[in-house]
């Protein structure tokens, strides 16, 4: 089972000897810094920043939490010590027990849990107390919520939707926010401000890592509790929140509650985006007017802030990503897909997906249908990529190999235009009424035609690799 909570989780890692605690990193942009420049390392640990300039010791901040197979695998209670392969096949059996189970889960209303350990309220309320970064240089201001787990719900049906937004912090009692067009929240958010009525919202920004995966994913309607309580085998404890009546996590680190009223903007941004661009810049965005704060002794910021990928919170979404899209795909009736893989680069932008040949057009029909697919390249895709089953999806170099070594440009190339974009799309110029861009779909397999004829690839035979590592392995 995963841990109940983030600091059980956190034990875990500790005992895998993935996280490191670090001392007096200030929280304007040293440990923004520190996060990317740790993105970069292998391996990548994850961090506790702790002794923050300015503030109490034990308020702390989580980054790079999910950047490994071993701290992934912890969170979704898996063995620590899967590959990346085995890890995304892993989630890919577990994901149809968890999608059938998940109706019987869902939240547990509780009394009482660690986040009501402290309480403001009313004026009482101060943001400004808790360690928030500076991340990138060219912010628009401190974002405490990166990594969050913003709970809202549907006037009119009642569903709760969990989803994972960023928000400026404004003054002691405000934060700006930014949810895109057409996701669940926007969409409770604007159904209320149609009616003149003021959105109550609750923000976690401080959680167990299940609730950033599962609000980070395109999930149906008020799946997320459910999601996450089939993961764990048992239902959330969640608190109803006095304020907004939201049921919010019990276990959770820190908790925003409030309101946010229609017709009331501030400036959001700019702020690095996912795509490792500034691309929105400053921008009037809707607000949230905190009226309660709730947080444990000792409280962790759950951060995990976009950048040029891989970035703090993307290594997860390629493994989740990557295990959907093959289940997606043959749930389309696709045969032999023998492995897919998000690339670390490119994220939904570089899509590879690896098959067995069975029938002319059998490479076309999977690159096609995975640059469209929800969980692959469907919304702002750029590149998708089909290989044969000798090459593996998750190595770069592999791939590049077959692309430059099996592809011929002009036949093996095709663009499909006017699909669904982004207006964080970088290549869109700002600014526009709409966002389309266009998909590259690559066959980089052996032409079906004449593959069995095809030059024969250069390559150590598996019984040769068995008999030199037997003999020559205590030097390799």
């Amino acid at each position: 089972m995963p841990a109940e909570d983030l600091r059980q989780w956190l034990d875990k890692v500790d005992q895998i000897g993935e996280l490191r605690t670090i001392d007096n990193a200030h929280w304007k942009l040293e440990i923004g810094a520190i996060t990317t420049i740790n993105w970069r390392r292998s391996p990548c640990r994850a961090l506790l920043f702790d002794h923050i300039p300015g503030y109490p010791s034990g308020y702390r901040v989580l980054t790079s939490s999910l950047s490994s197979p071993g701290r992934l695998g912890l969170a979704l209670g898996l063995s620590p010590r899967l590959s990346k392969r085995e890890l995304i096949q892993e989630v890919r059996q577990r994901w149809a027990e968890w999608d059938k189970t998940q109706s019987k889960y869902g939240i547990t209303p509780v009394k009482s849990g660690p986040v009501l350990e402290n309480v403001m309220s009313g004026n009482g309320v101060d943001l400004e107390r808790f360690p928030v970064p500076l991340w990138h240089e060219e912010d628009g201001g401190r974002y405490i919520a990166t990594g969050s787990a913003v709970v809202t719900q549907d006037p009119d049906t009642g569903a709760t939707n969990i989803g994972t937004y960023r928000a400026m912090l404004h003054d002691k009692k405000t934060v700006s926010y930014h949810i895109s067009m057409g996701k669940h929240a926007r969409l409770h958010l604007d159904k209320y401000h149609a009616a003149g009525k003021p959105c109550p919202m609750a923000i976690s920004v401080g959680h167990h890592p299940l609730f950033m995966i599962a609000g980070s994913l395109p999930l149906p309607v008020g799946a997320e509790y459910n999601l996450i309580g089939a993961i764990r085998g048992e239902g959330v404890g969640v608190i109803k929140e006095e304020v907004t009546g939201l049921p919010v996590p019990a276990d959770s680190e820190i908790v925003l509650a409030g309101f946010s009223p229609p017709g009331r903007l501030e400036k959001e941004g700019p702020f690095g985006e996912w795509v490792g661009y500034y691309v929105s810049g400053a921008q009037d965005r809707p607000v949230l007017e905190v009226e309660r704060v709730y947080f444990r002794n000792s409280p962790v910021i759950y951060g995990a802030p976009p950048g040029r990928s891989p970035s703090d919170a993307s290594y997860q979404q390629f493994v989740l990503r990557a295990a959907l899209l093959h289940n997606q795909l043959e749930q389309c009736g696709v045969p032999d897909i023998r492995g897919v893989w998000l690339n670390e680069a490119g994220g939904r932008e570089f899509v590879i997906v690896s098959i067995k040949q069975r029938y002319a057009g059998h490479a076309k029909q999977t690159a096609t249908l995975a640059s469209q697919l929800a969980m692959g390249g469907g919304f702002m895709g750029r590149w998708t990529v089909v290989v044969d089953e000798d090459i593996d999806p998750t190595d770069t170099n592999d791939v590049l190999w077959a692309m430059c070594t099996r592809v011929d440009p002009v036949k093996d190339i095709d663009i499909i235009r006017r699909c669904w974009s982004s207006s964080v799309d970088p290549i869109i110029h700002q600014p526009s009424k709409s966002a389309f861009n266009s998909r590259a779909i690559v066959d980089a397999c052996k032409p079906f035609e004449w593959m069995n004829e095809f030059p024969p690839a250069v390559k150590v035979s598996e019984e040769l690799t068995r008999e030199v590592e037997a003999k020559w392995g205590r030097l390799l």
